[in-house]
């Protein structure tokens, strides 16, 4: 089944298309005038890629500090120099 869905299929099927879609594919691409606006993901398929996002961030997280990149400093050190201009 393909994985478009026109927002015009949107207005008169409602949830029962995007059940059909996203029952078949990872995720529903919804049109507007042709072109595609809106990706609709099952919460399963959202939480795996937020899993993703977060294994990433800590990845990126211990090569900054791996490779010196930290500012070691207080919370009012910090506020003092992420605040003045």
């Amino acid at each position: 089944m393909n994985n478009i869905i026109t927002a015009n299929n949107l207005k008169t099927k409602g949830v029962t298309i995007l059940d059909e879609v996203t029952a078949h594919n990872k995720e529903a691409i919804i049109t507007v005038r042709g072109k595609s606006r809106y990706v609709v993901l099952s919460i399963e398929e959202y939480n795996h890629m937020r899993e993703y996002e977060l294994e990433a961030a800590i990845k990126e997280s211990i090569a900054d500090i791996n490779n010196g990149r930290i500012i070691d400093e207080t919370i009012e050190d910090h506020m003092k120099r992420i605040t003045s201009v």
